[in-house]
């Protein structure tokens, strides 16, 4: 198979450390076009739930009392979660259980996902915030309203909470948690790297993974030397969005954004901010 074509060389002789797990192959086969050198040190991993038997007997009730009310916030949790009923042999019932229920996603992947099951979505939140959503139901009255949360990773994020004060009755569906690192060892080189200079930019897509790649600077006493880099120009930090981008900004880390919260809309950031 031939390598994909060059697009640019904006990121010649860059060496770009990508601090994530789902989806780093993708993001850097889309770095390489513009001639990055990758640097993987995935801070966290991704461990499915795929056959976890809290989530299938949550799946079971649903089907059995469906929901009125159903968010998702991630693509791939929704997929997952399929998956898990496909396997557990439901997933037609679970679809035909949740064809009148109200579907609010909290971004655009969790509504292609929730759209590539078969479920129609009504409403999705602009920014992919669970603020938003916690927003768009703010003086609602959901007594008697039952309402199924599917929980990104690091699930708390309010939203249970909230449905619960407007008097819902809420069925979290935590379908893949996120993980300590399949290699310590990277990420403590990484970190090691990015405070002696030797790294142009390091990548995050998930606030967990931001924090774990920065704790292990902090053990590794490596933080003030990427601190001091990053104020300085000389490295750049890059999350995919404000929530990524919080456990640097709570340290006085400076990060650059994308104008949305989608990798492509990151890669396009990274290739703009060298080019």
């Amino acid at each position: 198979m031939s390598a994909p074509a060059r697009l640019s060389s904006a990121l010649e002789g860059r060496r770009l450390v990508l601090a994530l797990d789902r989806r780093a192959d993708e993001l850097a086969a889309a770095l390489r076009r513009h001639g990055a050198a990758i640097q993987h040190a995935p801070a966290m991993s991704m461990i499915p739930h795929v056959d976890d038997p809290l989530l299938l007997e949550r799946t079971a009730e649903l089907v059995a009392r469906p929901p009125q009310l159903l968010v998702a916030t991630t693509g791939v949790g929704m997929r997952g979660w399929f998956e898990a009923a496909e396997a557990a042999g439901i997933a037609p019932a679970l679809r035909a259980a949740l064809a009148g229920t109200r579907v609010l996603a909290r971004g655009p992947k969790a509504r292609g996902a929730a759209q590539n099951v078969g479920l129609a979505v009504d409403w999705v939140a602009a920014d992919g915030t669970s603020a938003e959503i916690i927003e768009h139901l703010a003086g609602r009255d959901l007594h008697g309203i039952r309402a199924a949360v599917q929980h990104h990773g690091s699930g708390a994020d309010g939203l249970d909470e909230a449905l619960e004060r407007a008097g819902a009755e809420v069925t979290a569906l935590t379908v893949y948690r996120w993980g300590p690192p399949r290699d310590p060892a990277a990420v403590h080189r990484s970190v090691l790297d990015a405070a002696a200079g030797e790294v142009d930019a390091v990548l995050f897509t998930a606030a967990p993974g931001t924090e774990n790649w920065l704790v292990a600077a902090e053990r590794a006493g490596a933080l003030p030397g990427i601190a001091g880099h990053a104020r300085a120009g000389r490295l750049l930090m890059a999350a995919v969005g404000p929530l990524t981008a919080g456990p640097l900004e709570a340290r006085g880390i400076p990060a650059l954004l994308p104008a949305r919260s989608r990798m492509g809309a990151l890669v396009r950031a990274v290739v703009q901010h060298f080019d």
